[in-house]
């Protein structure tokens, strides 16, 4: 069992999330690049200087909604059997994430993203930050086992479960309009589950896999030789 975090270290992550929090709060009332540096660590309750000991910029505070979300996912993925192939895990690391109100900064984030074109600078930085994490959770997975695995490999797995998240958020913002109730970000929960199986199963056309298969049920045999 991984060590009890020390008081230090919860103090330090209790600083960042308020930062984060502050960044979301002002973020929502005036709309992006309507704030700063200074006006975040006040909300915040730190210094400037003390901003900067956790992040280079605003945008780099904003994007951190987004890598929250992906580190619990990843938190999950990496309790997983370590035969299991990538995509199994990927998707039941999601599932394990069964309160939908974890998804609601990620959706949040997402919709305000819809009506301010100027988010696209912190959304493109959090999605580049979570291929980078997806290539190094994949390294992991196979290290020490004798596999290895090339760039172009790493690099089309990670953008493909990138490509397949974003397709979720877009389905769920037009099916939901950006609603975060527990409903909707339920919707969004599953959405994002079942991206991964349509990845799994080399995009077989929904209705072709019968229920209760290994394919229908992880759909992974794609990458099942590799990982």
């Amino acid at each position: 069992m991984p060590e009890a975090p020390s008081r230090r270290e919860l103090n330090k992550a209790a600083t960042r999330q308020a930062i984060i929090d502050s960044a979301l709060a002002l973020l929502r009332s005036n709309g992006p690049g309507n704030f700063t540096v200074e006006d975040i660590a006040d909300a915040a309750g730190i210094s400037r200087r003390t901003f900067f000991n956790y992040f280079g910029s605003t945008e780099a505070a904003i994007a951190a909604v987004t890598f929250g979300f992906l580190d619990k996912a990843l938190q999950q993925f990496r309790l997983r059997p370590a035969g299991e192939p990538f995509l199994d895990s990927a998707r039941a690391a999601l599932a394990e994430l069964a309160d939908p109100m974890t998804v609601a900064p990620l959706a949040e984030l997402y919709s305000l993203g819809q009506a301010y074109p100027l988010l696209s600078r912190s959304e493109l930085e959090a999605w580049d930050h979570c291929t980078g994490q997806i290539i190094t959770a994949a390294r992991e997975r196979v290290s020490g086992g004798g596999v290895e695995l090339d760039e172009l490999y790493l690099r089309a797995l990670a953008g493909s479960v990138i490509s397949c998240g974003k397709a979720a958020m877009d389905v769920w913002f037009a099916r939901c309009g950006g609603s975060l109730t527990p409903e909707s970000l339920s919707v969004l929960r599953q959405l994002l589950i079942d991206s991964m199986s349509l990845l799994g199963s080399g995009f077989a056309r929904p209705g072709t896999l019968q229920a209760g298969t290994p394919a229908a049920n992880s759909n992974s045999t794609l990458f099942a030789d590799r990982l």
